[in-house]
């Protein structure tokens, strides 16, 4: 029956017009100044800050010392191998710093189109400028890798060989702007729903579109940072393997195309981030920090590692059958064409009910990424729930997508470990 009725209602709503959105919901302000604990509140907090990099230490662990099998945490030689294998060394931290730097560079001057924000209700329904200029970025990064690794000036080779102590410089960098964002938003008094318990404002945040000149930091840190470097993790092994065996395996190319996927949708529709609850709701603490800067990266590439690793102690590549080969590849891509489409078609949803839609020709741009006349029904607080599309087959479709890919990631190596 509430299907029936929402069918009936999305029918009777007239398509959505530009700038037909509220532009200030006291609702949304009273839900801005609540304090609602996640996660297991403070001690659920904290636990996940201690957590975090030690689950990230000891699965790296397993699959580079015991090639995916999941060995006693209290191991004292595994922790040992960690040590020594993850010890951030000064060339490591030249790498990801420079890395870090050059987008932030990219970000601030390469040109973009700038797009509205939704209304921000602690800022009285004070819609932002955000520049999305993360196509020309991206494509930029593409050119000056493909000149650094050609010229010998640094090959890309060195990620894969440094893994393991750029990830310890990728936790300590999380860290440490996690209580710089903290203490400086603390010190200007522009924090935002503080709880007065420690730990957690640290894990959640206290500031809400803290900002570098004309760069957003927390778009910046959620677009810039962990898939491009995740994707050239996967080049470094690509690369490697090529020198190593002379040829790149389906399993490895499989690994670069699907980070690469991730990362080009990201920079092709940065435009529709800015409407979206990260940027309007959720604080730039701990948990987007540390994720964006070092879990991300390096964590989603397990699959890569393994392959790797797996690859050097057989003296060849993992070969499967053609058949599964062809069915994590149709996984993949199927996932990804709805994940893309179902994203574009809310965003962009979003973005004309906000009046800040703009038609724009990023490659690639997939059939059904934009409904024409889409139907929606209104909320109690005045809100568009979009029942067009993929989004009136189901309701959460772009996390079964998600998880489509996901699987994907994990069967393309095989089922010898659970990590993957």
């Amino acid at each position: 029956m509430a299907k029936k009725r929402v069918q009936k209602n999305a029918e009777n709503e007239k398509s959505p017009k530009i700038n037909n959105a509220p532009t200030f919901n006291k609702h949304y302000e009273k839900l801005d100044k609540e304090i609602v604990f996640e996660f297991g509140g403070p001690w659920g907090a904290t636990a996940m800050m201690i957590g975090f990099p030690i689950l990230m230490y000891y699965l790296w662990g397993c699959l580079q010392f015991y090639r995916g099998k999941l060995v006693s945490p209290f191991d004292g030689q595994l922790w040992s191998q960690i040590f020594k294998g993850t010890y951030p060394t000064w060339y490591a931290t030249k790498i990801y710093v420079s890395f870090c730097l050059f987008e932030l560079f990219l970000a601030y001057f390469m040109p973009g189109p700038i797009v509205k924000g939704a209304p921000v209700s602690s800022l009285k329904g004070k819609k932002l400028d955000y520049l999305c200029n993360g196509v020309a970025s991206w494509y930029a990064t593409i050119v000056t890798s493909y000149i650094l690794h050609h010229y010998g000036w640094f090959r890309l080779t060195e990620i894969i060989d440094n893994f393991g102590p750029l990830m310890s410089v990728a936790v300590i960098t999380g860290f440490v702007i996690t209580l710089v964002i903290y203490v400086t938003t603390m010190v200007q008094g522009k924090q935002y729903r503080m709880s007065g318990y420690l730990m957690y404002d640290l894990f959640m945040g206290a500031a809400l579109n803290p900002r570098l000149g004309r760069v957003d930091l927390k778009m910046f840190a959620e677009i810039r940072i962990p898939w491009v470097l995740l994707f050239y993790i996967s080049v470094s092994a690509a690369i490697k393997e090529y020198e190593l065996f002379g040829y790149v395996s389906a399993s490895m190319a499989f690994m670069v195309l699907a980070h690469f996927l991730y990362v080009n949708a990201c920079a092709k529709g940065e435009e529709c981030i800015p409407t979206t609850w990260d940027m309007t709701y959720e604080k730039f603490g701990f948990m987007l920090i540390f994720w964006n800067f070092a879990g991300v990266p390096f964590t989603y590439c397990y699959a890569t590692i393994y392959l790797h690793n797996t690859s050097i102690d057989n003296k060849q590549p993992i070969q499967h059958s053609q058949l599964w080969t062809y069915f994590c590849y149709a996984l993949l891509l199927s996932g990804y064409y709805i994940w893309d489409t179902a994203n574009s078609q809310k965003n962009r949803f979003k973005m004309i009910t906000n009046g800040s839609y703009i038609p724009r020709n990023t490659f690639p741009q997939l059939p059904w990424g934009t409904l024409k006349n889409p139907t929606y029904i209104k909320t109690k607080h005045g809100n568009s729930l979009l029942t067009s599309g993929w989004w009136g087959i189901a309701r959460k479709i772009h996390y079964t997508a998600d998880l489509m890919m996901a699987f994907s990631w994990g069967f393309i190596t095989g089922f010898n470990t659970v990590i993957t």
